[in-house]
C-alpha cells in the first residue's frame, strides 16, 4: 500500500475514514480527493407509506458475502422475529453464504418470513426501498455505502452496524440507529427498538431523504472528479 500511493499523483476515496487511513500510509494530503459518489435523487425519491400496515418490513440490499455479514443480519431477524410475528424481512441478491442464510431461516421456521427476489435491475431497486420500514446492514466494512445513500434518499430510516464509514452518514436516533459491529443480539434489539418506535419512522425518513439531498447528489458530487484529473495533468 505504501509503495502503491508513494507512487501515485493523486488517490480518490469514497469516505473521510479512507481519506485518513491513506494519510497514515504516507499519503499527502493535497493528493487526496474525497468523492462520496452520490445517487440520483429523482429516481430515488420517498413514496407515501400506507397508514394502517399489517406488517413490519426489513430490506437487506448487500450481496450474500462474508464482508457484508449477511449472517448477522440473519441470526438477528430470527432473534428480533420470535418476539414480533408482524416482522417480515426482504433479502435481495445473492452469494457464496447462500446455504448458510437458507439454513439458518430452515432451522429456525422462520422461513416462511423472509421474501428473496434475488438479483434485480436497477430500474426495480425504488420499489423494494418504498416497501421497506426499515433499511437494515451489517456490513463489517464500509467506505460509502451506495445502497445506504439509496435508502436515506428514498426516505427509509436505517439501522446500520457502527463502524467509521457508516458513523459519517447516520447519527443516532436522527436518520436511524447503529449497533456493534458483529453482534447479532444489538441488532435485533435495534430492530425491535426501531419497531416499538415505528412513530417515529416518518420524520426520520425525512431527516435521511434532507441529509441525501445535501450530501450524496450525484449531479453535485460528480465534479469532484475533475480534480483528480486536474491533479494527474
Amino acid at each position: 500500500t505504501r509503495y502503491v500511493l508513494s507512487r501515485s499523483s493523486a488517490m480518490l476515496g469514497d469516505c473521510d475514514t479512507v481519506r485518513k487511513s491513506a494519510l497514515a500510509y504516507g499519503m499527502p494530503n493535497e493528493r487526496i480527493v474525497t468523492f462520496p459518489w452520490g445517487i440520483d435523487l429523482q429516481q430515488f425519491s420517498p413514496a407515501d407509506k400506507r397508514s394502517e400496515q399489517e406488517t413490519f418490513t426489513l430490506l437487506s440490499t448487500r450481496s450474500w458475502e462474508p464482508l457484508y455479514g449477511v449472517d448477522i443480519l440473519a441470526q438477528a431477524f430470527v432473534l428480533a422475529a420470535r418476539q414480533e410475528p408482524s416482522l417480515r424481512l426482504i433479502m435481495l441478491g445473492n452469494g457464496c453464504m447462500k446455504d448458510r442464510i437458507m439454513q439458518i431461516f430452515h432451522n429456525t421456521g422462520l422461513l416462511n418470513r423472509v421474501e428473496f427476489p434475488g438479483q434485480i435491475a436497477q430500474a426495480d431497486l425504488p420499489a423494494f426501498y418504498h416497501r421497506a420500514d426499515l433499511y437494515i446492514c451489517a456490513s463489517h466494512s464500509d467506505g460509502t455505502s451506495i445502497s445506504l445513500l439509496e435508502a436515506m434518499a428514498s426516505g427509509c430510516p436505517v439501522l446500520v452496524s457502527d463502524i467509521p464509514g457508516n458513523r459519517e452518514w447516520v447519527t443516532e436516533n436522527v436518520q436511524g440507529w447503529l449497533f456493534p459491529d458483529g453482534d447479532a443480539q444489538a441488532m435485533s434489539r435495534g430492530i425491535l427498538n426501531a419497531f416499538d418506535n415505528r412513530q417515529k419512522l416518518v420524520e426520520m425518513g425525512k431527516e435521511a431523504r434532507y441529509l441525501a439531498e445535501q450530501r450524496a447528489d450525484w449531479n453535485k458530487n460528480f465534479p469532484e472528479l475533475f480534480k483528480v484529473y486536474q491533479m494527474v495533468l
